[in-house]
């Protein structure tokens, strides 16, 4: 299965690529400051969490076992590790592996039988049928890699073989073709298990290797507020080249304890806001800025029903908003009639403004999102980006209140930042606590777009449509004097897990109706303004450049409100 060289350049010790290129291996990533003394309560950042029959423990410090990198010269490489102080009577699960060119953060978790620390239970031992944790039978080699003649062992790649009823968790590592002993990782209970999906592939050989091989990222199949899948940490490989798929090899833990005793309590939370909530940083030139939701009714919002006959004045709680049910289409939400009042409307009230903030649980409650939704009234028009040249638009992109947001996940083992998630119009991103700008110790700074309010990790220009081509809308992100504090600045509005009457939900969160008119732009018309800017030599058919931007901007119904959207419940991306 292994006789031939991996087409990859691969090396072991001495890290190297090519004589005279040192790699260094990563250094470990800590917050910029230390996390405070939580309040008490519950098990939350008690460093262990009960998932039922089985007990986890979270490791992040390893010992490197293989590196390898996909072509001579090039700085990124990936690294396989086995984790190390593992605490006595739990047992490792699978190995980790990550990229050379970022720091050294990420986990893999270890378990333990939960009762075996009952004194009235007793020890259950290994060779128990019904034990959640038991011995593979062996290994399979998935695949190999002989690099000795680079000065160095090769990587071999494992998969235990379970037990019948029993599923593999990860896969392990060794620099050598002897097989891995039996005692260096446990297989789960099926039933204690959920299915596992790839997700992020981290490294891939050349499609035309002679030994192909590819590493991928895992992550449980199903996730969202009221999943159990529970992410072990560890990765998946094979010996072809494939496409994301859900895993019958490995398996994903399941949390079986519904009182969630890790989730933090109301206390906890909103220590967690004040010590991580971060700045949001709108645009030097932005005239659209957020406000309150309350603001925003108070100063002459109306509620149109059916075909926009009949209107009214909203409360300032909201409460004459239909609630309940679902976008049925015949309620709407516009701006004042009023010329004045109209535009002091769409200009917004960064003084009043603040986040709404719900928590919940993610990856079967051992993580804690904290979903923090920003409202601005008016979206302001895009900018588009032909090649070298930037083109203002008057109408394309403007739509009545529009809601974006970005959400802090939370180990709840430590109650340490480890991603956050930036929205981005229909789409977004993670990007972990490593890649964050910081301010006033662990608190991120977002950046929001200008006009279109997404949120962004770093300032500058990101492109909407075709990098490639250099066509697409401008969302232009940077410090300014405009600026929203969501760690003093905001009102938490949900967190169901908590129980009914912790956590009282606004009127209008009820509201699941649009918070906008429909709108729809003639396409072809404000397209043919645009090729009137260009030179002969540079345009483009009216079809093709149509292809090139996002569809929202010709056209989208009102947006809907937090609740209505899928993440609500959901995670962050499908």
């Amino acid at each position: 299965m292994f006789g031939g060289y991996c087409e990859c350049f691969c090396w072991s010790n001495q890290d190297f690529y090519d004589d005279d290129f040192y790699l260094p291996d990563p250094q470990p990533f800590s917050l910029p400051a230390p996390l405070p003394k939580w309040p008490q309560g519950q098990g939350f950042a008690a460093g262990r969490i009960n998932l039922g029959e089985i007990e986890v423990a979270k490791i992040t410090k390893f010992e490197s076992v293989w590196s390898c990198g996909l072509l001579r010269g090039k700085s990124k490489g990936v690294s396989f590790y086995r984790p190390v102080g593992i605490p006595e009577g739990f047992h490792c699960l699978g190995y980790y592996c990550q990229s050379n060119d970022q720091p050294l953060r990420g986990y893999v978790l270890v378990g333990c039988d939960s009762n075996a620390h009952k004194p009235e239970v007793g020890h259950i031992h290994d060779s128990e049928v019904d034990s959640p944790l038991r011995k593979p039978l062996n290994y399979s080699l998935i695949w190999g890699s002989n690099s000795e003649k680079n000065g160095g062992g090769g990587g071999y790649f494992w998969l235990p073989n379970p037990p019948e009823g029993y599923k593999a968790m990860g896969i392990v590592v060794t620099n050598n073709p002897e097989e891995p002993k039996v005692e260096e990782v446990r297989c789960v209970r099926a039933d204690l298990t959920e299915r596992c999906e790839t997700s992020d592939r981290i490294i891939s050989s050349d499609s035309k290797s002679s030994n192909p091989f590819e590493v991928w990222n895992t992550r449980p199949h199903r996730r969202g507020m009221f999943a159990k899948g529970v992410s072990v940490g560890t990765f998946y490989c094979n010996a072809y080249l494939s496409s994301d798929e859900v895993l019958t090899d490995i398996a994903c833990l399941k949390n079986l304890d519904h009182s969630q005793p890790a989730m933090p309590n109301l206390d906890q939370v909103h220590a967690l806001i004040k010590h991580y909530g971060p700045t949001v940083f709108f645009h030097p030139d932005e005239d659209c800025l957020p406000s309150s939701v309350q603001w925003f009714f108070k100063n002459g919002a109306l509620l149109y029903q059916d075909c926009g006959q009949k209107c009214e004045p909203i409360d300032l709680r909201g409460s004459n908003l239909p609630s309940g049910g679902e976008n049925d289409g015949k309620f709407w939400i516009d701006l004042p009639v009023d010329d004045a009042a109209r535009n002091d409307v769409i200009a917004g009230d960064l003084e009043s403004a603040e986040l709404y903030v719900h928590a919940k649980p993610a990856y079967g409650g051992t993580f804690t999102d904290i979903a923090m939704w920003i409202f601005c009234p008016f979206n302001g028009p895009a900018t588009l980006k032909i090649g070298l040249m930037t083109i203002p638009m008057t109408k394309i992109g403007q739509h009545v209140g529009d809601w974006e947001h970005y959400t802090l996940r939370v180990s709840n083992f430590t109650g340490e930042l480890w991603q956050v998630f930036f929205s981005e119009h229909s789409g977004g991103r993670w990007v972990d606590a490593s890649d964050l700008e910081f301010i006033e110790g662990n608190r991120p700074v977002v950046y929001s777009s200008k006009h279109g309010h997404a949120s962004f990790p770093h300032p500058g220009t990101y492109l909407q449509g075709s990098t490639k081509l250099g066509i697409g809308v401008r969302n232009d992100v940077a410090r300014s004097k405009y600026y929203v504090d969501s760690s003093l600045k905001y009102q938490l509005v949900a967190a169901e897990y908590l129980g009914d009457g912790v956590v009282t939900e606004p009127c209008w969160l009820q509201y699941m109706r649009e918070w906008g008119p429909t709108i729809v732009y003639d396409s072809r018309s404000e397209i043919d303004k645009i090729l009137d800017h260009l030179p002969f030599f540079v345009r483009f058919s009216v079809e093709n450049l149509v292809d090139l931007f996002p569809t929202e901007l010709y056209g989208e119904e009102g947006p809907s409100g937090p609740k209505e959207k899928y993440n609500w419940v959901g995670d962050e991306i499908c």
